[in-house]
């Protein structure tokens, strides 16, 4: 089972305290800030499914924190609980207009900062249709954010990508395994676009072992380049010792026929309205799926773009 990773961020460790025991106590994963800055690095690193801050802190206040998380389209959609001083109403309103999701008021009763913590991941989840595992977002995100920019007249290259010999790989090491890929995936598309990418970029995860990303065209081979070369590195680590020396493992392929498979490689497929204008959302999924199905046939990781393979 999967835990859900909260970020807690206060100068003052007795509240840090109650938090982690009333968090951890619920089977979250906690991790802790002390300042302001401090809980901007660590959501760099790894970004929680929550992040509850104090207002008043050293360096960077808890508003501040707010205003930088949701300029970044990477993780604006995490949500936020700032916890404020009694009676402090200007500090909640702050709060509130710099994207904090909820507020609750120190001292504050453990079960009711469970209830609260509950409500805004599930109203996070239903008002974001994020994917449930990687908590990026969903099919109907995905496909506003790429009308929104054909409307917009933008140019940009949207990145269909995609694991291959996932299945079997699924199928020897099990669920458990498989979802910690997917996991891993989505943090390495994360850390590549905040790499090589822009602020402005999307990152969507269709379903399974399917993803999204939309860059600008001059962006696109440096992405492309960087996710292959993350993913090709986490390969090895996933497989057992005996797997990882022979280089493949023994299942069934689609056919259901027993074979050698080789170990997982990652697959992208771009489409770009640089040369070419689209009209509608339709046509990058029909170009996209043809693109990502010429990589697919393609041996080991690789990009392709105007069918053109690309290592």
């Amino acid at each position: 089972m999967l835990r859900e990773k909260i970020l807690i961020v206060d100068d003052d460790p007795d509240i840090l305290d109650v938090l982690k025991i009333t968090l951890e106590a619920e089977g979250y994963e906690v991790l802790e800030g002390h300042d302001g800055q401090e809980a901007l690095d660590i959501i760099k690193r790894t970004v929680p499914d929550l992040l509850i801050t104090d207002f008043k802190m050293p360096r960077k206040n808890g508003d501040e924190v707010c205003r930088v998380l949701k300029e970044d389209i990477l993780i604006q959609h995490m949500p936020i609980i700032m916890l404020t001083g009694k009676g402090e109403v200007t500090d909640k309103v702050h709060g509130i207009n710099a994207g904090a999701d909820d507020y609750m008021v120190k001292p504050f009763e453990p079960k009711e900062l469970v209830a609260r913590v509950k409500m805004v991941l599930r109203r996070t989840v239903r008002d974001l249709d994020a994917n449930p595992l990687t908590r990026l977002p969903g099919n109907v995100s995905i496909l506003n954010e790429l009308q929104k920019r054909i409307d917009e007249n933008k140019v940009f290259s949207v990145c269909y990508v995609d694991l291959d010999k996932f299945k079997a790989f699924n199928d020897k090491y099990g669920f458990e395994k498989g979802d910690e890929v997917i996991k891993n995936t989505a943090r390495i598309l994360i850390d590549s676009i905040q790499k090589k990418g822009t602020p402005q970029d999307f990152i969507g995860h269709i379903g399974g072992d399917d993803f999204v990303v939309v860059t600008l065209p001059e962006k696109t081979g440096d992405v492309c380049k960087e996710i292959i070369k993350k993913f090709d590195s986490m390969v090895p680590k996933l497989y057992n010792k005996e797997d990882r020396e022979k280089g493949y493992i023994i299942g069934k392929d689609r056919q259901k026929k027993i074979k050698k498979i080789p170990v997982i490689s990652v697959s992208i497929g771009v489409v770009s309205n640089q040369k070419k204008k689209i009209k509608h959302v339709g046509e990058v999924g029909e170009i996209g799926a043809e693109l990502k199905e010429y990589a697919k046939s393609i041996k080991g990781s690789n990009y392709v773009t105007e069918r053109r393979k690309i290592k």
